[in-house]
This record gives C-alpha cells, sequence and structure tokens, in this order.
C-alpha cells in the first residue's frame, strides 16, 4: 500500500484540489448548484475507488452521498461519517488567496474546507481505493457523506431514522477533528454540544435622527450590548440562572490526567496573537477548552455601517449567541434557559425577539472499545508514538444522534491541527496531514477487523 500511495500522491493531491475549487457553501443560496457539483464530484470519485452501491439520497435539503463495500455480512462493518458542504469564506478581503482557488504554500493547502472537512472526507476516499488496490478491505465498509453539517444537519436525522437497515454497522468513524500536533497524534473522545440562537432587540418603529431624539429613547444597539455584557460575571461565569445545574464535575485526578496534554499558554497566546490568556476562573485554557460550557457572541450588527457618517438611532440590533455544552447538559435544557433569561433582563422600552437555531448534544466516546484500540495502534503505527486522549471544544452533534438512533459509538480519527484556521479566512491543510490520514486509515481497517475477530 505504500507503494501505491507513492505512486499516486500527485494524482490524489489533484483530485482534492479540484474538489476545493467546488465553492459548496450549504448556508449560503446561491451557491445552490456548486453544493450539488460537490456532491456529484464525490459520487463519481467513490465508484471509480471501487465503493459498490454509490447513490446520492435525496433529502428536503442538500443529498446525502451513500455508498457501501459488502465482502462478507459476518464480518464488522465500519460506516463512515462526514461532510462535503463548507462554511462560507466571508471576509474575502482577509484572505491572501482566493477560497476557492486552492494553492500549495510552505506544506499547507489554503482553501475554504481543506481541512474542515473535505480534505479529510476525502482522505478516506483514497485509503479505501488503497485498500482495494491490495487485495480488498478486511471488512465492510458503508460511507454516508452529508451537505449540511455546516448548517445544522436538519435533514441528517430524519434520512438516519428512515434508514437504519440500511445504515447498520458496528462502529461510527470519523474524521472531522485534530490531533496535537504533526509530532504528536491524539484522539478525540469528548465533544461539546451546542445551542445557537439569533436575538434581535427592536426600539422605535423607525430609525431615528440621533440630535432630534437621542437621550430620550431607547438605542437598541446600546441595550443589547448592555445585555449582551451581562450574560457573564467578573469572573467569566454565565449568569444565566440554572445555566450550571446539570454540568458534569470531573473529579480532581481527572482534571489532572487531561491536563497531561502538552500544552504552553505562551505558545497558545502567541500563535493566535494575544498578550494573556482568557477565561472562567479556576480553570486552566485545556479545561476551559474541553470540559467547561461557554457563551460567545459569534456577529452582531445594526444600525449604519457603511462609509462617513450617518448619524441614527437605528430601529433595531441583532446578535447571534452560541452556548458550548458539556455532560449533562442538553440544548433543549439551555435554549430554555437562554431564551428566558435573555427576555427577562431586557428593559421595558424594548422588545425582545430570540430565534432558536440549532443545536447538538455534548458526548463522551469510550476509550476501552476494540475501535478506538484501533484507531490508538494505527496512529502510533505511522506516527511512531502512542496517541494521547483528548476533550474537544467543537461540536458534531450527529455522534449523540448516532447513538440515540444507531446505538453506535463514534471513533474520532481526525488529523487537523488547531492552527488550521477552520471557520476562518486562509483555512488550510497540511499535505503531511491530508497523506498521513491516507496511510494510517488502512491500519485501523485491519486492526478493527482482527480485533473483532478475536
Amino acid at each position: 500500500m505504500a507503494s501505491y500511495l507513492e505512486q499516486n500522491k500527485d494524482r490524489f493531491l489533484s483530485e482534492l484540489l479540484d474538489w476545493l475549487r467546488i465553492p459548496s457553501v450549504s448556508a449560503d443560496p446561491k451557491f445552490h448548484g456548486d453544493v450539488l457539483r460537490a456532491a456529484d464530484f464525490l459520487k463519481t470519485r467513490l465508484e471509480e475507488a471501487g465503493m459498490e452501491n454509490v447513490e446520492l439520497c435525496q433529502t428536503a435539503g442538500y443529498p446525502i452521498v451513500y455508498g457501501d463495500k459488502i465482502i462478507d455480512p459476518s464480518l464488522p462493518t465500519v460506516l463512515v461519517y462526514g461532510h462535503y458542504d463548507v462554511q462560507p469564506a466571508d471576509p474575502y478581503e482577509l484572505w491572501t488567496s482566493p477560497p476557492f482557488e486552492p494553492v500549495i504554500k510552505d506544506g499547507k493547502i489554503y482553501a475554504r474546507g481543506a481541512c474542515d472537512d473535505k480534505g479529510q472526507v476525502y482522505m478516506h476516499v483514497k485509503a479505501f481505493e488503497m485498500m482495494m488496490q491490495d487485495g480488498g478491505v478486511p471488512c465492510n465498509v458503508k460511507v454516508m457523506f452529508e451537505g449540511e453539517e455546516e448548517v445544522g444537519s436538519s435533514n441528517l436525522g430524519i434520512f438516519v431514522k428512515a434508514n437504519k437497515e440500511k445504515l447498520k454497522a458496528d462502529v461510527i468513524l470519523i474524521s472531522d477533528t485534530g490531533i496535537l500536533s504533526n509530532d504528536q497524534p491524539s484522539i478525540e473522545v469528548g465533544l461539546r454540544g451546542l445551542s445557537y440562537h439569533q436575538v434581535e432587540v427592536t426600539g422605535p418603529n423607525r430609525d431615528l435622527h440621533s440630535g432630534l431624539y437621542g437621550g430620550a429613547v431607547p438605542n437598541p444597539i446600546n441595550v443589547l450590548c448592555k445585555m449582551i455584557a451581562s450574560l457573564h460575571d467578573e469572573n467569566n461565569h454565565i449568569t444565566i440562572p440554572e445555566f450550571y445545574n446539570n454540568v458534569a464535575v470531573l473529579s480532581e485526578a481527572d482534571r489532572a490526567e487531561l491536563n497531561r496534554v502538552p500544552h504552553s499558554d505562551e505558545e497558545f497566546k502567541e500563535s493566535i496573537g494575544l498578550k494573556d490568556i482568557y477565561g472562567e476562573k479556576g480553570y486552566t485554557t485545556v479545561e476551559r477548552i474541553g470540559i467547561r460550557p461557554t457563551l460567545d457572541v459569534n456577529g452582531i450588527w445594526g444600525g449604519y455601517t457603511g462609509e462617513g457618517a450617518k448619524t441614527v438611532i437605528a430601529s433595531k440590533a441583532y446578535a447571534k449567541i452560541s452556548m458550548r455544552l458539556v455532560p449533562h447538559q442538553t440544548s433543549d435544557e439551555i435554549t430554555a434557559l437562554f431564551q428566558k433569561h435573555f427576555e427577562s433582563i431586557a428593559p421595558a422600552s424594548v422588545t425582545v425577539k430570540v430565534t432558536p437555531h440549532h443545536g447538538g448534544e455534548p458526548v463522551v466516546t469510550p476509550t476501552n472499545s476494540v475501535a478506538y484500540q484501533a484507531a490508538a495502534d494505527a496512529l502510533e503505527t505511522t506516527f511512531g508514538k502512542k496517541p494521547i486522549p483528548t476533550r474537544g471544544g467543537g461540536s458534531i452533534p450527529i455522534v449523540a444522534m448516532f447513538k440515540s438512533e444507531l446505538g453506535l459509538d463514534t471513533v474520532l480519527l481526525g488529523f487537523g491541527l488547531d492552527s488550521d484556521a477552520i471557520h476562518s479566512p486562509n483555512e488550510h491543510y497540511g499535505v503531511f496531514n491530508f497523506f498521513k490520514g491516507i496511510e494510517t486509515i488502512p491500519h485501523f481497517y485491519r486492526n478493527y477487523a482482527a480485533g473483532m475477530q478475536k
């Protein structure tokens, strides 16, 4: 397999660049046709790699690309999940090269979706191709790649519930996470959940002249800023009543184990241009990211933001607010608590509308399973070091859904780095990481097949 990879590296990389040129932005309707083109591209590449029963499964939104290779129903089955949609590339002016014209600089592929998640999905396509060229896969494989992950996966749950027999498997394999570094592999075993909202604050029935009305009417932008500021106290503790009621509290021993992860606050600050760290008092940076809930404003707007000046008191102000959740919080519970609290802190002079957007549940995956050990051994084989289990700060809501609907645990075998700037301008993915993933994934299959037969 190593020789096949070496012989085909240029082609593998060229194909990925072609896929990255398709702007599959699911959040923006103007890219509708491009998202469909990305799905077609993936379908064709899976068929060429040797996958069978490849189809575009229609949903109320974008199609799910499904395929399988069943070599023996008595053997275990791995279901691979990923997504072919990408985040919007805005603001375009902050990119050093056009986001959908991929370039390779300093060993990194710069493009929207390079790491999240096209580059990591394509590792699985090429790893499957390699195995098929080397005697076939050692167990059954199914793949399910969706086109709506970046907008909440609203149709995936419907598809999964309606296709449980089609998706029947023994474990889920996902590459949509990362490793600590290219010198130290890791496996994420915990993910935070999510509760996401848009809020709207309305004052006067129209925009007003700030000289004629200023000082006598509520300014929705000022009010919104005060409301948002009140959501944290002086210790950066979230002030929503009952917010922390169900938060899982780790023992001192578990916290000590978590903090064994190699981490430097100085390097962390330098990597993102900070003068000092910031967060909830009483917790380390690793803990703040991995085991504590958060509340952040993801966007805020209102009034006049164009060139020059316009002395106006806006009628409305808006913000997008998300909360990352930890075991044993639920998105429904936190959504209700946030809405009740945010409405309660508004002054009588304005009206407030809270619109929940989407959510997802936190999850912790087992480290004592055959699948986890298969992944750990695969990483040790290709990196030469044992991987460290870590808790990730991000959210992959479908992991909890797979557990509840299919009864399956997930292995998060990702190869991205924290520095890859996913969701930001200049997203990139290391060429090393792309090929290391292709090299590692077949070892997972061999290890898993052997472990399940013991």
